[in-house]
């Protein structure tokens, strides 16, 4: 067991953001400080769309560095790109605590955080300091809860962060902030695109080849996935989907003593349902977008069934809680046993 190990479970006696808090600044002062290593070439992934170069198709997905402070450490654990966010464009508390809690029985969690952040000016103070040969580092935006204006926002997030991210992400899917996932409806979906849209082209006069993805909920019907489907393919600056962010749905499965909170559902119990919306987007998309596949992941098992329901890469967070940060490595390790024992020869081959 490695020191990284041991530190997951010493955090997890803590209240569960209590050790979220105690991890991000274990990192920041070095005290479990990973060691970058280099990946298997065959692990290399550059997105259809995007042209976007991953080492590795393992990102870590928002949620996890909302105000990009660890985003150096977390690629040195071996991801292939880490998104950071959700940042608004003004500081906000979130929702009232306790709201993240560990659903140990289930290997899942529930959070209402409520895009808690310290606002956009810091989160581009800290990425404009990053080195750029750093890795590849996104950047999650979305809406303040009492906006006037929520498309407003994501532009003015979107204007904000592009020159200093690898790629952005569009946050519609949240369940967290009342009203949010409303823009997913064709109509509403229609006027944010079309507004970030412009300001997309203005801001690839100036520095170009920033892919831009929606990230959308898994918690859509046959019909809304053909409507995000159509809107999404007709917005040629568009990169791709991430699929998907957390679940509104309880599962009968669920047996924690917190599975009756309000909030997102992550984890295992979402592996299945978000596996299926991932599949069914890609039967709507094809390849004309790239698609992430998001939810549930904590195994080169996991990654593989993403793959083969059309992501080109995939994310995970929660599994971590369990895992903690070395799950990674053991992943990337597991891919690299699985194509060594089935002669493939590209990690996209054992979704064949």
């Amino acid at each position: 067991m490695s020191l990284f190990d041991i530190a997951t479970r010493v955090v997890r006696i803590l209240p569960a953001e209590s050790a979220h808090r105690a991890t991000i600044d274990g990192l920041k002062t070095g005290l479990a400080k990973p060691t970058a290593q280099l990946d298997d070439p065959r692990l290399a992934v550059t997105l259809r769309k995007s042209g976007l170069k991953l080492p590795n198709p393992i990102g870590l997905s928002a949620g996890f560095d909302k105000n990009a402070e660890v985003f150096a450490e977390m690629l040195a654990f071996g991801f292939g790109f880490v998104e950071c966010g959700t940042v608004t464009p003004r500081p906000q508390a979130g929702n009232p605590r306790p709201r993240l809690f560990r659903l140990d029985a289930d290997r899942a969690v529930i959070n209402r955080m409520g895009f808690n952040n310290e606002g956009i000016g810091m989160f581009v103070r800290r990425l404009s300091s990053a080195p750029r040969a750093i890795g590849i580092v996104g950047a999650n935006v979305g809406a303040n809860k009492d906006s006037d204006d929520r498309i407003a926002d994501y532009v003015a997030g979107v204007k904000a962060v592009w020159p200093y991210s690898s790629y952005i992400t569009i946050n519609i899917s949240s369940p967290n902030t009342p009203g949010l996932r409303g823009l997913q409806d064709r109509g509403a979906l229609e006027e944010l695109l079309g507004r970030i849209g412009v300001a997309a082209r203005e801001m690839d006069a100036a520095v170009k080849n920033r892919p831009v993805f929606l990230k959308v909920a898994p918690d859509l019907d046959d019909k809304a996935i053909a409507d995000v489907a159509d809107v999404a393919k007709a917005q040629d600056w568009l990169s791709g989907l991430i699929v998907s962010n957390t679940t509104i749905a309880r599962p009968e499965t669920l047996a924690s003593k917190h599975k009756g909170e309000t909030g997102g559902l992550s984890g295992a119990p979402l592996m299945k349902k978000s596996t299926e919306v991932l599949a069914a987007f890609h039967s709507e998309i094809g390849d004309k977008l790239d698609l992430i596949g998001a939810g549930g992941i904590a195994s080169a098992e996991d990654v593989v069934a993403k793959l083969r329901a059309g992501a080109q890469a995939v994310q995970l967070y929660s599994a971590l809680v369990y895992e903690g940060p070395t799950l990674v490595q053991r992943i990337k390790a597991d891919l690299i046993d699985m194509m060594n024992a089935s002669g493939a020869t590209h990690v996209s081959d054992l979704a064949k």
